[in-house]
């Protein structure tokens, strides 16, 4: 059987979910996939570029806002989506946080909310900055929500895991809010 891109990939972000991004090495994935590490090299040329590959995986899953939805609708459920899809995956928040600073991978997260805020009427610059504005939050909470509960899970924080999905819906409302506001849409 011949390793192809698709299989490596595959590979890698069953890793990442079975034991997050600290252990998924290049030498973990090549044993995983029984060759040798410099087979993946065939593939891609880093690790860099393989963990751009998988947050862009992950973050295909993400919803993109419907032809009828309002700006303030697709904000929201744009919001959600990401949310849910990181948390679907073990550091999915950190990765991607990484991704986004370092500008790995092809995906634009915010690209779709940006694209809806200037069909709004907003110019692009601000678009873009409240596309951001609105990735860096949902981030932001979703990496912080993850941490605290993979901490609570190993028994090193007390309580139950956290769900601070109201607090995105809230932040997400006071973002939107404040848009209308400052622009009149």
């Amino acid at each position: 059987m011949s390793l192809s891109r698709a299989d490596v990939l595959a590979k890698a972000v069953e890793i990442l979910d079975a034991y997050g991004l600290a252990d998924l090495t290049m030498r973990r994935l090549a044993t995983a996939l029984h060759v040798q590490p410099g087979a993946l090299y065939w593939h891609y040329a880093n690790k860099q570029e393989l963990l751009a590959a998988v947050t862009d995986r992950i973050l295909a899953g993400v919803c993109s806002p419907g032809p009828d939805d309002t700006w303030q609708q697709a904000l929201l459920d744009w919001s959600v989506s990401l949310r849910a899809t990181l948390l679907a995956h073990r550091d999915g928040a950190d990765l991607t946080s990484s991704a986004v600073a370092l500008s790995l991978g092809a995906l634009r997260p915010q690209e779709p909310l940006v694209r809806l805020l200037t069909a709004a009427g907003l110019g692009s610059a601000d678009a873009e900055a409240i596309g951001e504005t609105a990735l860096h939050l949902t981030l932001g909470l979703t990496l912080n929500e993850q941490s605290r509960a993979q901490a609570a899970a190993l028994g090193v924080i007390a309580g139950p895991a956290p769900d601070d999905r109201a607090r995105l819906e809230l932040g997400i409302d006071l973002l939107a809010r404040g848009v209308s506001a400052r622009f009149g849409i």
